[in-house]
């Protein structure tokens, strides 16, 4: 380590390495320290289970990452990362070997959803098309935009609830169900203002650029961050927890990849006592309950789109997918839960031995719960695909508490940085001109909990370091 850094930035998750390089390419040195003994934060691969069975603890699929404005200009296959795109981006089966399927064209992706193809497209394609022009402007903080009209189009849409939008804009359930599941990943019930903004969003990006997953699991992406990092002068020191600012080496600037409340006790007695307040009211969204698995087998699905989908969604109908949402948002944990299911093995040899197979899952439950979900989670899949018990080998599960033990930035087993609602969706962590910028003079924000929040894009990162930079450190 030198003596002192241009900057000095804490938490080697997505949106840190991201703001580090931003940084690196500008010309500054630059110091990453990760209180973890590897990098990627919410982004690793671990063998959780057996040994030769790879798992993505946390993260595992990224629509937003091949979506977002930045990640995609970095030269990351020349640092390892390979991306893998299954046929079907998701799946969500219901009852009787029904199935919908979200798929890049909308050819395929109608030609499951019956009399509702030709709304699936109005709706979606004028997003999807312009996927470029629009990503920017809302992968980031309010601001001029630079394609006001389709931002307002966007906007109008967007504001609705899921159950809204997809109760209005499809006849069956096919398209409601699908609609549903992929707005679900807010962790929000569906009848609040502005979720129906994460349905278009992540279904938009799959159509504009995929839901792929990195060959050799979350890891891989991360760890080419790191990789073109170092390939531009930056440092990265793992193993080293900072409970406060002066345990850094000296520097012009200090991003923070640690959450609000995190950083009222970094930043301590540094930071403005209103604006410590206002910090310590950020509120934090529902937690997941997770699941991860060494199979014998393919899961044995009843819908046969479900064997060609990255991700599967399982909650059955819209209104069931909305009782269960709605039950971990308001403290209690639903018989029936919201199962977010990937299977990256079925497209990635490396990630179990030769005919074995992993599965990663969780479900939505209340901030801090620790109740065992294993049993209804299991019975979920099981209803989708009968005799998947009997290809398990092994499992791991995490409740809430142990998810956040073992990613600190995971408060509560919340994994969007904070929740999403209306209120914190643009104006987070608290309502400033510049959301990543402290009263602090050289102290900036670079976690989920500033604009655009969750999602391993990397834009909390960018938008952080170019506030840096404009402030001219």
């Amino acid at each position: 380590m030198k003596a002192a850094y241009d900057a000095v930035v804490v938490g080697a998750g997505p949106n840190g390495l991201v703001a580090a390089i931003v940084l690196a390419q500008a010309g500054r040195s630059v110091l990453v320290v990760e209180a973890e003994e590897t990098v990627g934060g919410a982004a690793r691969t671990m063998e959780l289970t057996l040994l030769g069975f790879r798992h993505d603890p946390f993260s595992a699929v990224y629509p937003l990452s091949t979506g977002s404005p930045f990640i995609p200009t970095l030269p990351l296959g020349e640092h390892g990362l390979e991306w893998i795109h299954p046929p079907v981006l998701a799946a969500h089966p219901l009852d009787g070997g029904r199935v919908a399927l979200l798929e890049r064209s909308f050819a395929g992706t109608g030609a499951s959803l019956g009399v509702d193809a030709d709304a699936w497209r109005r709706v979606m394609q004028p997003y999807a098309d312009r996927w470029t022009d629009l990503a920017p402007d809302i992968l980031g903080p309010l601001g001029i935009p630079r394609h006001p009209f389709l931002l307002a189009r966007f906007g109008l849409a967007a504001l609705r609830t899921a159950q809204g939008l997809a109760e209005g804009a499809f006849r069956q359930e096919e398209a409601r169900a699908l609609f549903a599941g992929i707005a679900a990943h807010c962790a929000l019930p569906l009848t609040a203002p502005a979720t129906a903004s994460f349905g278009l969003v992540l279904a938009a990006a799959g159509h504009a650029s995929g839901w792929p997953i990195p060959r050799g699991g979350a890891g891989s992406l991360t760890g080419a961050l790191a990789s073109y990092l170092r390939s531009l002068g930056g440092e990265i020191v793992t193993g080293t927890h900072v409970a406060s600012l002066d345990e850094l080496p000296p520097s012009r600037a200090v991003l923070l990849d640690l959450t609000a409340h995190q950083v009222v006790e970094v930043a301590g007695s540094r930071l403005p006592d209103a604006y410590r307040r206002r910090m310590g009211r950020f509120r934090y969204g529902p937690g997941v309950f997770k699941v991860d698995w060494a199979l014998s087998e393919p899961v044995p699905w009843t819908a046969e789109g479900c064997r060609r989908a990255g991700t599967v969604h399982l909650g059955g109908t819209l209104r069931e997918v909305a009782a269960s949402e709605a039950a971990a948002a308001h403290g209690r944990h639903a018989e029936h839960p919201f199962v977010l299911f990937a299977q990256p093995s079925l497209f990635d040899g490396t990630r179990a031995p030769q005919g074995k197979h992993v599965g990663w899952a969780y479900c939505h439950v209340p901030n801090g719960s620790t109740q065992d979900m294993t049993e209804r989670i299991e019975a979920q899949v099981e209803r989708f695909a009968p005799g998947f018990r009997d290809t398990i080998l092994a499992r791991h599960t995490m409740n809430t508490s142990q998810i956040h033990a073992r990613d600190a930035n995971l408060v509560g087993g919340d994994i969007n940085g904070g929740s999403p609602d209306l209120a914190q969706l643009f104006f987070r962590p608290v309502t400033r001109r510049v959301p990543y910028a402290t009263p602090v003079k050289g102290l900036y924000l670079c976690s989920a909990s500033t604009p655009p929040g969750g999602g391993v894009h990397g834009m909390c990162g960018y938008h952080a370091a170019r506030a840096a930079l404009t402030d001219g450190f």
